[in-house]
């Protein structure tokens, strides 16, 4: 019936069209509608029609169709932001690491050379995602240290509308490809809440990572908010994969609506440890860092004086103390120390390199004159959290196990590669922030809050390869991109009015070389290291370097800072003692801001910020000792997952046994770097306990589980005395013991920064190399229940002090 209606319109329809096909003009197509001129409340209303009274549509005429469109030549928007990179790293801005890509852009566009960032990752990127200041997004640290304080909570509030939804609601197509921080850690699970997710966060396409690092190599991937099975390709690294998406989408939407402007955030995890890096690119810095750090210093000061990116009388500031001078080194400590560079600047240019793809693809599609792209070398300082001697494994750094020179040295050739987990030595952060004293994570420093910055928009900037000096902060990034699209800034985003954007838009540079800096006055903390500026003055603290994990002093006794940038690039020369009235006007225009922006109270806590149950965090896992878990629950990271560490525990699982016998995981937790696995192998029942990928320990049953329905289980009876201890592990299969073997020790603090808990496989990288990944269960599994017995409360205190210690050490190093 359905089909004879549907052939009867269409020939009522080609015969009315032979009738009326005489040579008259078309009627003109209903004109389209007229956008509200007030953009400020989102999403912009639908107009209201009065109901029809006309009774044939033959004789009715209907409204214009509502559409929400951006503004005529409203240009497309690219944020590029590098992880990690410090302001003396990249070619062009006077550093050893050849970036092409970048290097071009700012032959056509425009470098700045006094962009700041926040000091941290997650601070930084909700930040420039919102135009406000990070403790107005509640990220005043990371969501691993959240505490119940505004400001600090780790969940962006309704009324901080991010700037792709401002897009979004206004006509683009938005798209966030790499990494994501913003979400707070115990809402990373299909339990969610997701309402601060990428794809809930203004991005209609999210393809990437969530959480402060991630294995280049064997990424735990989402797009939007499924998680993503990696290809079987032995040559997979995420740059090029996050590349390979984002040029996809990008051609869909300007092959399928070519006039509707799009926004991509593009946020790599790299140059992020771990560094990951084809051999290749490593080799093309083979040697270049012999010369060490200290000369290295040198070479980047002169190289930036001759591009002019800093004035030409900047001294080079002292180094910490800590670190050591490249001549008093090793022979081996420098041989390990250059290959860490060599791998790291290979990582850079390769990232900068994947990023040119992207940018000549938007070329190809004749777009790239109207783009509008930010590059933002680094979202904070250079990193030194590898320590002064790098690292092979970043786990043994969360689990308090020290890695030697000579530990490290075995692994010389690997480092870059799949089998490594690594990181570089602090004294090359340090040189990675030249010209300055610091690093990463203190805020009190431009060696930890400046980072390069290249914009460039063929259609809107005139100007060729010239420097902007104007003072800017990464809030400024989102009411510039209003500002270049026609669009006001909304003060009512899906129903919540909004806190006005905290940023100034820096488009008056674009075209004026010489204006002043409209940007005047900022404050910085993470961690208790804080600062101000003003009008050309900085006055800042260093309460604790990153290295250290105990404030120097109380809050209160903090020795400042003071230092007219002006006339003083790199921060060498301290006024604090020769003005201390300007240093008291700092300090306290520090605390009116601090108030204005919740940064109070100050939080230097280590170990008990670790602990929500003592700082108000939410927990999922709180007050539970046991947990079911089902086949294809893959990806739980350690925040949504029951804690096992430092205590007895079983784990139980009812399956069925093909005939033929079964193969594959059970439940397994991380990987190659730590971690443990629960599977049967040749059909025999096992369990292995991976040891910060330096030992393995593995109890077997010498016969297979029998075919049908089977109860399985493990127990673990931890031997006590502390945490990181060894213990008994004993298999089961239907009550009957089966196996029983040593696992001599274990680790106390953290499995994996990125690889989560796996029930029926094992996503990511293999805790065993006797299998390979996903090693998927061929049996059936119903259930798993991991059971927590009664722990010792000398061994209870300790474990906790351990946990919250590696929580720390792995929210430093976001």
């Amino acid at each position: 019936m359905q089909t004879r209606l549907l052939v009867s319109v269409i020939l009522a329809f080609v015969l009315a069209a032979m009738l009326t096909a005489a040579p008259v003009a078309a009627p003109e197509a209903a004109p389209a509608a007229v956008l509200p001129t007030d953009r400020t409340v989102l999403p912009i209303p639908e107009p209201q029609y009065p109901h029809s009274t006309v009774f044939d549509v033959r004789k009715a005429t209907p409204p214009p169709r509502f559409e929400v469109k951006a503004p005529a030549k409203a240009p497309n928007v690219l944020i590029v932001l590098i992880d990690d990179m410090g302001f003396g790293q990249s070619s062009a801005f006077g550093g050893p690491i050849h970036m092409p890509t970048v290097e071009r852009l700012a032959q056509s566009g425009l470098r700045y050379n006094q962009f700041h960032t926040t000091a941290l990752c997650s601070p930084t990127r909700a930040a420039l995602l919102t135009g406000r200041n990070h403790h107005v997004n509640n990220l005043g640290s990371i969501t691993e240290t959240a505490t119940a304080f505004p400001g600090q909570t780790g969940q962006r509030p309704n009324r901080v509308a991010p700037l792709a939804e401002m897009l979004r609601l206004n006509g683009y197509s938005t798209a966030a490809f790499g990494k994501s921080h913003e979400t707070a850690a115990w809402e990373v699970s299909p339990s969610g809440p997701t309402d601060r997710w990428p794809t809930r966060s203004g991005f209609d396409k999210f393809y990437g990572f969530i959480g402060g690092e991630t294995n280049q190599w064997a990424p735990l991937l989402y797009d939007g908010m499924n998680q993503v099975e990696l290809p079987k390709d032995p040559n997979y690294h995420f740059m090029t994969d996050m590349t390979n998406q984002a040029i996809n989408w990008m051609r869909y939407q300007k092959s399928l609506t070519p006039d509707k402007p799009f926004f991509i955030y593009f946020a790599p995890g790299a140059t992020h440890a771990p560094h990951h890096v084809p051999k290749e690119w490593i080799a093309r810095y083979k040697g270049k860092f012999d010369q060490g750090w200290d000369k290295l210093r040198e070479e980047t000061l002169a190289r930036q004086k001759r591009l002019g990116v800093v004035p030409a009388d900047t001294k080079l500031a002292p180094k910490p103390g800590a670190i050591k001078d490249w001549a008093a080194l090793s022979p081996d400590e420098k041989k390990l120390f250059a290959r860490q560079m060599e791998v790291f600047a290979g990582f850079g240019e390769y990232t900068d390199t994947e990023i040119g793809r992207l940018i000549q693809a938007i070329e190809a599609t004749g777009q790239l004159d109207n783009t509008l792209i930010f590059y933002i070398v680094g979202d904070n300082g250079a990193s030194a959290e590898g320590g002064m001697n790098g690292l092979f494994n970043e786990m043994t750094y969360f689990n308090g196990v020290a890695e030697t020179v000579q530990d490290i040295l075995k692994h010389y050739d690997e480092l870059g590669g799949p089998m490594t987990y690594g990181h570089y030595a602090a004294g090359w952060a340090v040189a990675g922030d030249t010209p300055f004293t610091w690093t990463k994570q203190v805020a009190s420093s431009y060696g930890g809050t400046r980072n390069g910055m290249v914009v460039h928009w063929p259609k809107g900037i005139t100007a060729k390869g010239e420097l902007r000096w104007q003072w800017h902060h990464v809030i400024d990034i989102a009411p510039t991109i209003l500002e270049a699209a026609g669009l006001p800034e909304p003060k009512s985003v899906n129903g919540t009015p909004q806190t006005p954007i905290e940023g100034v838009s820096l488009a008056y540079t674009f075209g004026d070389a010489k204006a002043s800096s409209r940007h005047t006055t900022q404050y910085f903390e993470i961690f208790g290291n804080r600062a101000i500026y003003h009008d050309g003055w900085l006055a800042g603290t260093v309460h604790r370097a990153p290295w250290e994990f105990k404030p120097r002093t109380t809050l209160e006794n903090d020795t400042w800072e003071l230092y007219d940038t002006r006339a003083d690039f790199s921060l060498t020369n301290d006024l604090a003692g020769k003005n201390p009235e300007k240093l008291k006007e700092l300090q306290d225009l520090f605390l009116k801001e601090a108030v204005k922006y919740s940064v109070l109270p100050l939080d230097d806590r280590t170990l008990e910020r670790l602990n929500p149950a003592l700082v108000g965090r939410p927990d999922l896992m709180a007050g539970r000792t046991s947990l079911t878990v089902y086949q294809g629950m893959t990806g739980m990271s350690e925040n949504v997952f029951i804690n096992v560490k430092n205590r007895s525990h079983t784990i139980t699982a009812a399956v069925e046994i093909p005939k033929k016998g079964a193969n594959g995981v059970i439940l397994a937790q991380a990987g190659r770097f730590g971690g443990w696995s629960f599977y049967i192998k040749d059909g025999k029942l096992t369990y292995t306990y991976n040891w910060l990928g330096l030992q393995r320990y593995t109890v077997a049953a010498k016969q297979p589980v029998p075919p049908g329905k089977a109860t399985v289980r493990f127990e673990f009876a931890y031997d006590g005395g502390g945490i990181g201890k060894g213990g008994t592990g004993t298999l089961f299969v239907n009550g009957k013991e089966v196996a029983a073997g040593r696992i001599e020790q274990t680790q106390g603090g953290a499995f994996s920064a990125d690889e989560g808990a796996d029930v029926g496989a094992d996503e990511g990288t293999p805790v065993t190399e006797t299998y390979k990944v996903p090693f998927k269960f061929t049996g059936k599994i119903h259930w798993v229940t991991i059971e927590l017995k009664d722990m010792k409360k000398a061994d209870h205190d300790e474990a906790v002090q351990a946990r919250k210690a590696a929580a720390l050490k792995k929210g430093l190093s976001d």
